[in-house]
């Protein structure tokens, strides 16, 4: 019997692949004229870019074409060269030669540059010019633009925003298989925002109902969008050009065309938005991790001492960081009362995490994390289709929303310092390569609405991240806290005594029962994904006070640890202040940009130039919090620590006002990477220290400030040069490098090691190529050496002291190291953000303090060599000859993109497929996806 099913499973492959030359991509449209828009104020000088290109969907035949011949559909690919292009040519990089690395930006196309152009109603009109495909959406109506805008959506991104809307429900595994990949990330995303289908449908209604006529004009606008999206789904599908992974997963039929791509509704536009905040514009948490490093630290040092220890790598207000305001401004949130009260510290040794995964059958029920697969066969042909997402739609690591990602960069130069008298700004959103990319670009102009910039797709009703027609905006991470861990006692409705299993909770004296969200998944394999068929059942239990994440007891007594985030049951009430951004009648000014902002939920610094001004402005709801609690640690679920106002039915509270948020109108600069806003503003997490990927931004910035006469281009440098810099070769070897100096160097082999490391700290510690193209380093044997020195240096250096239980428990709340190379962090490898999370803070202020010199906010005691300058030399010496002994393919071991000792490859930028289609590698460089180059001359 089971060889019948072989062949009927083989006769069904083969059918598929025969009538593959059926699925073939729409005809082209003919072109049309569409003018250039003449409320465009930037007159030219507006340029943005967003690798590897605006086509995201990639019909059967068109996947089979990349895989055989390397082939791509128009406009998937023709950003990436350009693109990456910047990192060996932006030292000759003038104004005149921005657009060979970036695209003009203005509104309209040229009528010479037209490409296809699409009209799905009579009210709209979608251009897409000749050189990358952007999709330029017209409208004549409200409606009809944002059906427009949900139609190129569909036509640009229709299998992604399908895979991102199952991810954010929990759902992934039985949409596109059971690969272990895929079954970890929707187990790393379900805890983060578990819904049922009516705490979904309730947040529609909220936006509508609670934001007057924005609110309902926003759900209009969604409602609009999401019928664009179905309009193209069905008719790419009844067309068959669809995207061909649809039929890899088994979702259609390549013979009979039958199956179904499901329709999308508002409350997918939740679950969408869900993803998207949870990664990028979420803050805080952690405070479990957090309690158990302090823990640690108590019981190595005894209280007092532990206590100062933990706070001296906590860094929570550390005066020597870079912070974007640098004025002297000071914004207190979050920060540590003199005596806190309500503090939850777990008893040790008794936390365990929340069991999340049950009913594990078939291949989810394997050993070992590999699950056994059972290929579905393909003609030899084919092959190259064959097991497409073996290892998952997103390669393992792409996400991890329980790890901060911290991303993005920002540099404005206010018009006083600049060549032209107006403000000059460089900045974008710094999320992953993936191909296609989670953002779109698109422009929309229509009644009310008039801006060209990215979206995440599907939730792009409006611009997100771009220009309006005298203005333009952009964000970075925030990170501030805007979670909290709240200690739940736990009881039984019976009385019993209760235990840490127990799935009642205390609420005002009451015992109630915990709500159970449960998510049941299922798959068979497919041509794509082969994993065995299998199932899971996943469940978070619920409370008033947030999500169960973690179990354990406080002086023997039982609770559960609990996450509460402001943005939960909101994620998408954002959606307001992106209305406004894109609305030329309400953003006139850096005044009404900043107000703007105010209605945007998820921690972001917001930064705005127009032909006068520059602002900042960091938006979040951030809770009004009691302030004798600790938000960095546990507290207490009594409601004498709970935050003012809140609501539990409606995860709503009181949040501090606008005035106390982090903001700014013409400072002479602004740069952010994820650093600290401003003295007083405490960071949710460990990091924020003195020296930060930031700091690489701030010194170039500071000195073309001071010179004056900054231009796009020469601020385009800055960040071009900061992005292929080594943060610990600039900031923290020259510190190690004092030490080892302190004395002659006897031994040759290691004088001619630190003698490379200088000679490569000299010439600007970059990792850069020798000519573009060459793919090796003009400094390759000092780059190897400071990866392999970092972490043994930083090991050797710490641990002694610390010991092995306190170093472990700080390493799990910050990474020792983010390089290019290393695959692990909340980035991976490849993905071309590094240096924001390392221990080269720490490592910075020890130095400095074993060298004698002053340290502000310096670490509670001394740790390399015990304090002692000899020994510590002793100890970078003997971690550097390790270091040396180490062999490139050591150092580089390689992976399924690079061979082993290929040290340009191993740090490389490799966009991962979320779909059928892979594009080149290119060289590293550590700046944002989308980016934009902007200087408005002229104002309404």
């Amino acid at each position: 019997m089971q060889r019948r099913t072989g062949r009927l499973r083989a006769a069904a492959a083969a059918a598929l692949f025969a009538l593959g030359a059926m699925l073939v991509a729409p005809p082209p449209l003919a072109a049309a004229a569409a003018p250039n828009d003449a409320h465009d104020y930037c007159q030219g000088q507006c340029a943005d870019i967003l690798p590897p290109g605006a086509t995201g969907n990639a019909t059967l035949v068109q996947i089979l074409g990349n895989k055989l011949f390397g082939t791509h559909p128009p406009h998937s690919t023709d950003q990436l060269a350009p693109y990456g292009a910047l990192a060996g040519g932006y030292q000759n990089l003038t104004d005149g030669t921005l657009t060979d690395f970036f695209n003009d930006a203005s509104f309209g196309v040229p009528q010479d540059q037209v490409g296809d152009v699409t009209t799905p109603r009579d009210d709209v009109t979608i251009t897409r010019d000749k050189k990358t495909g952007v999709p330029h959406i017209k409208g004549t109506t409200r409606y009809g633009t944002e059906y427009g805008a949900g139609y190129a959506a569909g036509q640009d991104r229709l299998w992604l925003m399908d895979l991102f809307r199952h991810i954010g429900r929990g759902e992934l595994t039985s949409f596109a298989g059971g690969a272990p990949a895929n079954q970890g990330l929707e187990q790393q995303f379900f805890p983060q925002a578990p819904y049922t289908e009516q705490d979904l449908q309730k947040q529609v209604d909220a936006i509508r109902e609670n934001n007057g006529a924005r609110g309902r004009q926003a759900m209009a606008d969604a409602q609009a969008y999401v019928d664009g999206i179905n309009a193209y789904r069905e008719q790419s599908k009844n067309g068959r050009y669809f995207p061909g992974e649809y039929v890899l997963t088994g979702h259609i039929d390549a013979v009979t065309n039958a199956g179904e791509i499901a329709p999308f509704k508002l409350t997918d536009l939740i679950a969408l938005a869900s993803v998207v905040g949870g990664l990028f514009g979420n803050g805080g948490g952690g405070e479990v991790n957090s309690a158990l490093a302090l823990l640690s630290a108590q019981h190595k040092y005894g209280m007092q001492k532990g206590t100062e220890v933990w706070e001296s790598f906590r860094e929570r207000n550390d005066p020597e960081a870079v912070k974007t305001l640098h004025d002297g401004q000071r914004f207190p949130y979050a920060v540590k009362p003199a005596r806190a009260k309500g503090t939850a510290l777990p008893d040790p040794g008794s936390v365990t995490p929340e069991p999340l995964v049950f009913d594990r059958t078939g291949a989810a029920a394997a050993k070992g994390g590999k699950a056994p697969q059972d290929p579905v066969p393909a003609p030899k042909k084919y092959k190259k289709l064959q097991g497409l997402f073996k290892d998952g739609v997103l390669p393992k690591g792409s996400f991890n929303p329980t790890q901060h990602r911290g991303m993005s960069n920002a540099l404005l130069v206010s018009g006083k310092h600049t060549a032209s008298g107006h403000p000059v700004a460089v900045f974008g959103p710094q999320t992953g390569y993936f191909a296609p990319q989670l953002l779109m670009l698109q422009e929309i102009q229509g009644p009310g609405i008039s801006a060209r910039g990215a979206s995440f797709a599907g939730v792009g009703m409006y611009v997100q991240l771009g220009r309006g027609q005298d203005y333009a905006w952009s964000a970075t991470s925030a990170g501030q806290d805007i979670t909290d861990t709240y200690a739940v006692d736990l009881c039984n409705p019976d009385g019993s005594k209760p235990t840490k299993d127990s799935t009642s909770y205390r609420y005002h004296g009451a015992c109630f029962p915990m709500e159970k969200l449960e998510r049941t998944n299922s798959w068979k394999p497919t041509i794509a994904d082969p994993t065995a068929a299998g199932s899971y059942r996943m469940q978070v239990y619920r409370t008033t006070w947030g999500t169960v994440t973690h179990r354990a007891t406080i002086q023997g007594r039982p609770v559960a640890y609990t996450a509460l985030r402001t943005t939960y049951r909101h994620e998408a009430d954002s959606i307001i202040g992106f209305q406004m951004l894109n609305d030329p009648s309400y953003v006139r000014s850096a005044a009404t940009f900043k107000k703007a902002a105010q209605h945007i939920g998820y921690a972001f610094n917001w930064f705005y130039a127009d032909s006068r001004d520059i602002a900042y402005y960091n938006s979040g709801l951030n809770p009004v919090r009691n302030p004798d609690v600790d938000p960095a640690l546990p507290i207490a679920a009594d409601p004498a620590y709970a935050w003012k106002g809140y609501d539990p039915a409606t995860n709503t509270t009181d949040y501090t006002p606008p005035a106390q948020h982090p903001q700014s109108v013409d400072q002479d600069y602004y740069i952010s990477w994820n650093n600290k806003q401003a003295t007083d503003y405490d960071s949710a997490g460990f990091g924020n220290g003195t020296v930060h990927r930031a700091n690489l931004l701030d010194d170039r910035v500071r000195a073309l400030t001071k010179e004056g006469g900054v231009t796009r281009a020469s601020l385009t440098r800055a960040m071009a040069e900061a992005a292929v810099t080594d943060l610990r070769g600039e900031d923290v070897l020259p510190e190690m490098l004092r030490v080892l100096r302190s004395k002659p160097i006897g031994d040759p082999a290691l004088q001619t090691a630190v003698q490379q490391l200088e000679s490569w700290r000299k010439d600007g510690a970059q990792r850069r190529e020798t000519t573009p193209g060459s793919h090796t380093y003009t400094h390759p044997d000092a780059v190897r050496l400071m990866d392999a020195w970092w972490p043994r240096m930083i090991e050797a250096t710490f641990k002694p002291g610390l010991g092995g239980d306190l170093y472990q428990a700080l390493t799990s709340n910050l990474a020792i190291d983010e390089s290019p190379s290393a695959g692990h962090g909340p980035t991976g490898a490849h993905a071309g953000s590094a240096f924001q999370y390392g221990w080269w803070s720490y490592a910075d202020k020890d130095l400095r303090s074993v060298l004698g010199d002053k340290v502000h906010g310096p670490l509670a005691r001394q740790y390399c060599g015990n304090g002692k300058l000899s020994a510590c030399r002793d100890t970078l010496l003997d971690t550097l000859r390790q270091a040396a002994a180490q062999t490139a393919e050591q150092v580089y071991p390689g992976d399924g993109n690079c061979k082993a000792g290929d040290q340009w490859c191993a740090d490389a930028i490799i966009h991962r497929a979320v779909g059928g289609l892979t594009h080149a590698t290119i060289s590293w460089q550590n700046r944002p996806t989308y980016q934009q180059v902007v200087e408005f001359p002229a104002h309404r």
